[in-house]
């Protein structure tokens, strides 16, 4: 099995286990979410260690062993990416998996287990054709000012949205055509959306044109920007304005 495909079993096989847990009925909201990520990430972690044993590892539910550094390939991952969506039973949430070789976003699969849905990078699909007024995904509880401002300026709808890869898997899924996120995230919310968006044709960078650079010893990620290409310029410009 090759990392693509790994990535994308993982991703699958995590996102069952997800659903699985979810659909028990024994967990109060805040216990489901406890539980499905410590569920999710065992697995994961487990998987990883046992299939690449010479790769670095980074989880968000995982204690930071700053040996990944060293590592060339390093494995970036969030079990459960939305956790509120995923205990209030909606569809916006996701699994993430990526591999990343000396920093550079490579390999990945997002998994959206509600839609039944999984995005990989070995995989990428022609992208949908983009609407005629842009659609720009923000966080449906607390969307970033910078990001409300550019729609204003470039008359942009926004579309509220939970999880960050689901709100990059929406641009590949023809449902937005951009994500501005400057409210700050960390490594695993975005290597794996990264990754996938990339690879279907996507532009990806910060909010500054500079490149996503991942298995950091900070791994604080402020901003990224997440779009079709036709759109990179006219937000930089209403950035700047």
């Amino acid at each position: 099995m090759n990392d693509a495909e790994l990535a994308a079993h993982l991703a699958h096989v995590a996102g069952k286990l997800l659903l699985e847990v979810r659909a028990s009925g024994l967990l109060s909201l805040k216990a489901l979410g406890k539980a499905g990520d410590q569920t999710a990430n065992q697995f994961l972690c487990h998987a990883i260690r046992e299939q690449r044993p010479d790769d670095g590892l980074l989880s968000e539910e995982e204690k930071d062993d700053a040996g990944r550094l060293s590592k060339s390939r390093v494995w970036i991952i969030d079990p459960v990416d939305g956790t509120r969506e995923y205990g209030e039973e909606r569809t916006d949430w996701a699994v993430h998996v990526a591999l990343a070789v000396d920093g550079v976003p490579t390999v990945g699969a997002v998994a959206l287990p509600g839609l039944g849905l999984i995005l990989r990078t070995d995989q990428p699909q022609p992208l949908p054709a983009a609407a005629n007024t842009p659609r720009m995904v923000v966080s449906r509880t607390r969307p970033a000012a910078e990001a409300v401002a550019v729609a204003e300026k470039i008359g942009a709808d926004l579309v509220p949205m939970g999880s960050a890869g689901a709100k990059a898997m929406a641009i590949i899924r023809g449902e937005a055509e951009i994500y501005l996120h400057t409210g700050g995230q960390y490594e695993w919310d975005s290597c794996a959306p990264a990754a996938v968006a990339a690879a279907h044709g996507l532009h990806i960078s910060r909010v500054d044109g500079s490149p996503l650079i991942y298995n950091q010893a900070d791994v604080y990620m402020p901003d990224l920007l997440i779009c079709r290409k036709e759109w990179v310029d006219p937000v930089f410009a209403a950035m700047k304005a």
